[in-house]
């Protein structure tokens, strides 16, 4: 019988208070871990309401993401808070991660939490597996074109 894999969330159970706390997570989407692991920094504390409307706004081309760590060529933008210079708008991402959010936000109204007092107390993105495609070039050679997945986790907690 073959071993079948345990998920995990990042913060141990026991940390976790499970009447004010909702969680959700998707694995294996096919976005860039880079641009959700900067969507997750700049949402991460948020109140719920706030964090949804910030990813609809970048989903519609209207405020940045701050780029921190992956920002090598990444352009300038206007949109930004002070600080931070580089960002992007990785509406793909946005769409996945607000697909979670609205998930987290059903399961915190599945258990009776008020939505409107949710934050968002912990959110990561992970590297998932890497799916392998090749794509055929002149000569009978080949180059590797491969898809990057992401694994998405959300703690929400009612304050």
């Amino acid at each position: 019988m073959p071993k079948t894999k345990h998920w995990h969330y990042s913060i141990p159970p026991e940390e976790l208070d499970d009447e004010r706390t909702a969680k959700a997570f998707i694995r294996e989407l096919r976005i860039s871990p880079k641009h959700a692991r900067e969507i997750c920094r700049a949402i991460r504390g948020m109140p719920l309401d706030r964090a949804k409307e910030f990813l609809r706004r970048v989903i519609r081309k209207e405020e940045a993401v701050p780029f921190r760590k992956h920002k090598k060529k990444v352009p300038h933008r206007r949109q930004i808070r002070p600080g931070w210079d580089a960002g992007r708008f990785p509406e793909k991402a946005a769409r996945e991660i607000l697909r979670v959010l609205d998930h987290a936000e059903a399961n915190a109204e599945y258990k009776g939490l008020d939505t409107d007092r949710l934050y968002i107390k912990h959110i990561a993105a992970h590297k998932g597996r890497v799916i392998r495609g090749w794509i055929p070039r002149a000569f009978g050679r080949a180059t590797p074109f491969n898809t990057p997945t992401t694994h998405i986790e959300v703690i929400l907690e009612e304050r």
